[in-house]
């Protein structure tokens, strides 16, 4: 092989990297923050996501409240309450835009805005809380046979739910 040949060969890969280089330190940037969590000693068990159980015992706790305030209507008796959700509690986070404009046109860039809490800790900025959409609801009572109860039921869960008459079951208990 003659030394012009081997010298157009590394005109054309600095070339390349020339042309990339922006693409090939965002790929190492990325490779190394998914080595990091090992090295920090996290990340080794994968969990659930701290909301999921919030959630779950904020949905158990509105049906306790729902069924002992759904007890106190007339005629009702005891009442047992079971919601299922639409969607969970979700968050919005604050976001940082990174626009480019260069002659091949312009980029932008999502990123989440990040808080360090010092320890190599850090949390995402959260903007606004949405509250869970619920799907449905069934209400089992000892007078769900009487239309006026059943009536007064569906108002009250629709009420505190947000949920539309058709998405609210009124049945007679034992």
């Amino acid at each position: 092989m003659s030394k012009t040949g081997a010298g157009s060969w590394k005109k054309q890969v600095f070339s390349v990297l020339g042309r990339y280089k922006y693409a090939l330190i965002v790929a190492a940037a990325g490779a190394a923050l998914l080595l990091l969590p090992p090295l920090w000693g996290g990340g080794a068990e994968p969990s659930e996501p701290a909301g999921a159980e919030t959630a779950w015992s904020r949905e158990m706790e509105l049906e306790d409240r729902l069924e002992q305030a759904l007890s106190q209507i007339s005629g009702a008796g005891e009442v047992e309450v079971v919601l299922t959700l639409k969607s969970g509690p979700q968050q919005v986070l604050a976001q940082d835009v990174d626009t480019t404009v260069d002659d091949r046109g312009t980029q932008s860039v999502l990123s989440s805005v990040v808080v360090s809490h010092g320890g190599g800790e850090e949390e995402a900025v959260v903007i606004q809380q949405l509250s869970p959409q619920y799907q449905g609801a069934l209400v089992v009572c000892s007078g769900g046979d009487d239309p006026q109860v059943r009536l007064r039921l569906v108002e009250a869960v629709s009420a505190l739910t947000g949920l539309g008459a058709d998405q609210i079951s009124v049945c007679k208990g034992k």
